[in-house]
């Protein structure tokens, strides 16, 4: 008899589920180190995160049943990948207007860069008449690091968005090929 432990379907998914849960992880931990504005290395680890989960993790495996663990497990595959397509797009949400075309949420941080310059500029009135070129580099350092910080709290707000718009397109496309599979596999003659 067949031990349904041990057989090599069952190994591959157990071991996709512990994959899935690991780079949802991995992905969190990811999320929590990325402070102030989002970098580009972001971008990187969310690109290698879903090139990790595609092709280590196996989508989940189709199974009958009302009980089944199949849209547990389709739930968390599409979300691991929803987050990590939301790292990975973080810093491109966060400089190109086009991909977050919500105007009034950019609205006012360059407000907020102008206010963090005056400032600075208040900070260091004695510095303006022995090196005021050293108070313009503060002023306008001071000033990026506001902005960035404005748009990455933005941007933050809207990452949720885009990951579950991810994870639903994901796991609609994932149960829409399992279902074409299962039925092209009851069709066919043996």
């Amino acid at each position: 008899m067949d031990d349904p432990d041990h057989r090599p379907e069952a190994a591959q998914d157990a071991a996709g589920r512990a994959g899935t849960a690991g780079i949802g992880l991995s992905a969190v931990l990811a999320f929590a180190l990325a402070q102030g504005s989002w970098q580009w290395f972001a971008t990187y680890i969310g690109v290698t995160l879903l090139a990790v989960i595609v092709s280590s993790c196996r989508p989940p495996t189709r199974t009958p049943g009302p009980r089944s663990a199949y849209l547990r497990d389709l739930t968390a595959y599409s979300l691991v990948i929803g987050l990590c397509a939301a790292i990975a797009l973080a810093p491109m949400l966060q400089r190109w207007k086009w991909l977050l075309p919500m105007p009034a949420t950019r609205a006012g941080c360059p407000a907020l860069g102008t206010y963090e310059s005056m400032r600075t500029e208040a900070a260091l009135a004695d510095l303006a008449a022995r090196d005021p070129a050293s108070l313009s580099q503060a002023r306008h350092t001071r000033s990026h690091e506001a902005v960035a910080d404005c748009l990455s709290a933005t941007t933050t707000l809207w990452l949720p968005v885009y990951a579950v718009g991810v994870a639903a397109l994901v796991g609609l496309g994932v149960w829409g090929f399992g279902r074409y599979r299962s039925r092209r596999g009851t069709t066919e003659p043996a």
